[in-house]
């Protein structure tokens, strides 16, 4: 497993060893030693999810509410897209910064999300799926939105797709807009958790 910290600090990057053979392949996106050693603590895990997405359908940037904070593991099960990070802590070193990554199901990247930070991405191809290892449980009232589209941002999106979002991120407020209505969360918060 390969690792590499990403622009937002405390995000990395993690290349598993593909292992091919007449049959298909063999991979361990999510290997504990390998994150532990890069991050310094183990992820617990309180939930898995999963998206099947078509082509230019763009999730994001979504975050949870700190506290109760969610950190993620994601990579790429089927299909291609460009994963973005986005950091949202106030006060952190990195803060209004953003790294992105593309995964595939040929050689299985992965993203970690620690808690605070924005998570979006863009489905480069038709029925993309992405999995998710969470810390914790899915809560509706704790989960906001930044507007994937924000000029101020410039997220790396394709110009050459038909970007697909849902209501919410459609109507989610910018990222100075979020900060001006007191919806990002504290650097010091998220490191408490």
């Amino acid at each position: 497993m390969q690792t590499r910290e990403l622009a937002v600090e405390g995000a990395f990057e993690f290349t598993p060893t593909v292992y091919p053979d007449s049959r298909g392949v063999f991979v361990s996106p999510f290997q504990e030693p390998a994150f532990e050693a890069a991050v310094g603590r183990k992820h617990t895990v309180a939930q898995t999810n999963h998206n099947r997405s078509a082509k230019g359908v763009v999730r994001g940037i979504h975050f949870t509410r700190t506290p109760p904070g969610q950190a993620k593991y994601v990579y790429c099960a089927r299909g291609r897209a460009l994963d973005v990070v986005v950091d949202l802590r106030l006060g952190s070193p990195t803060f209004g910064k953003w790294d992105v990554v593309e995964m595939d199901d040929v050689s299985f990247r992965a993203m970690y999300f620690p808690v605070g930070v924005g998570h979006a991405f863009v489905a480069l191809e038709d029925n993309t799926v992405m999995s998710y290892v969470v810390t914790s449980f899915y809560d509706p009232a704790n989960e906001l939105s930044i507007s994937p589209l924000d000029p101020d941002l410039a997220l790396p999106w394709p110009k050459d797709l038909d970007h697909i979002l849902s209501d919410r991120d459609t109507a989610a407020p910018s990222f100075k807009e979020a900060e001006a209505q007191g919806l990002l969360p504290k650097y010091s918060d998220c490191l408490d958790l």
